[in-house]
Parts: C-alpha cells; sequence; structure tokens
C-alpha cells in the first residue's frame, strides 16, 4: 500500500519561511521524479514544484520562483520543499507525488497534506 505523508506545515507571518517533508511508505521514493503541489480553499490542486529523480533538474510554478526550492535526499528517501518569503497567497494544503502519477492521471495515492498558513 503506497502512503505518502507530508510535514512540516504550520502558521507563520507574511515574509516566514518553513520547510515541508514528504516521506513514503510501500514506494521507493529515490526512483521517481517527484512533485509537490498545493490545494488553496475553493481552489484546484495546482503544481508547486517537480524535480527529477536525481535531483539535478527542478521546475517551479511562476508563483514560487526565486522563493521556494524543492530538494531531494535519496538516501532518506525524503523530498523537502523550503519555502521562504511566505506569502497569505501560499495559505494552502501541500502535498507531495510522484510525477509519472500525476502525468498518468492516477490519483489513488493522495495523502492527507500539510496545511500552511500564511497570516498576520
Amino acid at each position: 500500500q503506497v502512503q505518502f505523508v507530508e510535514s512540516g506545515g504550520g502558521s507563520v507571518q507574511p515574509g516566514g519561511s518553513l520547510r515541508l517533508s514528504c516521506t513514503a511508505s510501500g514506494f521507493t521514493l529515490s526512483t521517481y521524479a517527484m512533485t509537490w503541489h498545493r490545494q488553496a480553499p475553493g481552489k484546484e490542486r495546482e503544481l508547486v514544484a517537480r524535480i527529477s529523480s536525481s535531483g539535478g533538474g527542478t521546475v517551479y510554478a511562476d508563483s514560487v520562483k526565486g522563493r521556494f526550492t524543492i530538494s531531494r535526499d535519496n538516501a532518506k528517501n525524503t523530498l523537502y520543499l523550503q519555502m521562504n518569503s511566505l506569502k497569505p497567497d501560499d495559505t494552502a494544503v501541500y502535498y507531495c507525488y510522484a510525477h509519472r502519477w500525476v502525468v498518468a492521471g492516477n490519483g489513488n495515492y493522495w495523502g492527507k497534506g500539510t496545511l500552511v498558513t500564511v497570516s498576520s
């Protein structure tokens, strides 16, 4: 049974920082390209960032470029999202997922996500 577990969310003031982590069970995270997505209240889930299996290639949504950094530690089977200069518009539930399943439209393994709230 594949399970993604996201952690590290919380409440932060505008301009603050958070680092999210993602681990997986039943799935060798280190083998695949991975993504971070987010879903804000009343909005559809959107891609935030993607990283290749080796970590050498990254892609970011325009809204987070220069502020967020996706990374991975394959030895620890863990994915990260460093979020700096947070804005209220970044408020959302953040999810990690395998890129291959995003492309295939396979939504069977979304986890519970971790809530990030940016507010003064």
